[in-house]
């Protein structure tokens, strides 16, 4: 695997766009914290560019299937580029109106570049590498994410906003070029395409597949398990630091969550050679459960940590198990169709947890809110552990 090009370019460019990414991510909340001062209004704004990516995800899923994934890249890629010029005609003007019109073109072109890049990584190596690099690929973000926010925090102290969004710039442009030296046979992804059992490449066709799938729909609901704890995670950090009277603690808990995440994705491939993937996704999401139980006692900074390397680890593990497994089961001319519908499930349900998290911690508080979602995620493993064991003996019943 190590000797494939591909790979290479791919996890470069994972960490190139990353740390443009998060370096971006910090510059707006910097400019938006200037510029309003109303927390309905910032997720207002933040909102419209989400909502732009979720309307163009059909489009971007039938598009990913239909041509070429690196041709989607790489326009994805220059529409990318080109949003960051609103975000510097945006800190000339001081308007808001031109940082809605690159969050909206930023947003864009991630719906179409990612659905697109999870459908190219199968095609670039064996089905056996597959989890390995999922894990890999996993890391290589979470490490952008550390460096990047870091810099980013450096930079708006000592430098102007324009040059983080010029920083920002650089990575964007470097990650276009790598991607122009992909080299990807997708012959016959594009010919499976014409062929396929379901039909053309009408989004709509997405549903039928993953009703005819019962372990990628499986997969699919056990997602929003750690998205319960991801949604609101920022507000319940925020918050454990405010019980604890402790700011340090934030950057304990950063630590913790982000370094055993990096271990669980880089051992998940030891891991599978000994546990069926199905029972590390019900394990993993159990473990989730639990490491929101621990919340109960977030006034302890040991215990606080320690449900966050629970936690870390837990999702180091079942996200590359996840990708592995939508990979594998769902056909090669389905995947851009598929990770499209998936990103706009991803972006949707962050959103809506957000707010509900939000609402319950003014509510009812942190602990009952923790032990809330800690109770529906061990509930929706048990149900879909069962359901998954019920799916298996009806499938050994018809082999016999």
């Amino acid at each position: 695997m190590w000797r494939n090009r591909n790979v290479w370019i791919i996890l470069s460019g994972e960490f190139i766009t990353g740390l443009g990414l998060w370096m971006g991510i910090i510059g707006n909340l910097e400019f938006m914290q200037d510029k309003l001062h109303s927390d309905f209004l910032k997720s207002l704004l933040l909102a419209v560019g989400i909502l732009a990516g979720v309307s163009v995800g059909p489009y971007a899923g039938r598009l990913t299937d239909r041509t070429k994934k690196k041709t989607v890249m790489l326009i994805a890629g220059i529409v990318r580029v080109v949003s960051v010029v609103f975000m510097f005609i945006a800190i000339a003007t001081g308007s808001i109106w031109w940082m809605a019109v690159f969050l909206v073109l930023h947003e864009i072109s991630a719906a179409f570049y990612f659905p697109a890049l999870q459908a190219a990584i199968p095609l670039i190596v064996d089905a056996s590498d597959l989890l390995r690099l999922n894990g890999i690929h996993m890391n290589v973000s979470t490490l952008s994410r550390i460096i990047g926010t870091a810099a980013a925090g450096i930079l708006v102290i000592i430098m102007p906003l324009s040059v983080l969004y010029a920083s920002s710039l650089v990575a964007y442009i470097g990650l276009l070029i790598l991607a122009c030296f992909l080299n990807i046979d997708e012959s016959k992804t594009l010919q499976q395409e014409q062929v396929s059992t379901f039909g053309g490449s009408n989004f709509k066709e997405i549903f039928p597949l993953i009703k005819a799938l019962p372990i990628v729909f499986i997969t699919l609901i056990m997602t929003l398990v750690p998205v319960l704890f991801l949604g609101g995670f920022n507000l319940i950090v925020i918050n454990i630091s405010e019980i604890q009277h402790n700011s340090a603690i934030k950057g304990w808990i950063y630590t913790a969550e982000g370094t055993f995440f990096m271990i669980g994705a880089l051992f998940i491939k030891r891991i599978s050679e000994k546990i069926s993937p199905y029972v590390i996704l019900f394990s993993c999401s159990l473990l989730i459960g639990l490491s929101q139980f621990l919340l109960l006692f977030a006034e302890y900074p040991v215990i606080s940590v320690a449900a966050f390397v629970a936690f870390g680890f837990s999702v180091g593990c079942f996200f590359p198990t996840a990708a592995t497994i939508f990979q594998t089961k769902v056909p090669k001319d389905f995947h851009g169709r598929f990770f499209s519908f998936r990103n706009m499930l991803d972006l949707l349900s962050y959103q809506i947890i957000l707010l509900i998290t939000g609402l319950l911690l003014d509510i009812i508080g942190l602990q009952n809110t923790c032990a809330l979602f800690g109770g529906l995620s061990i509930l929706i493993t048990t149900v879909f552990f069962i359901r998954h064991k019920q799916f298996k003996s009806h499938n050994l019943r018809q082999e016999k």
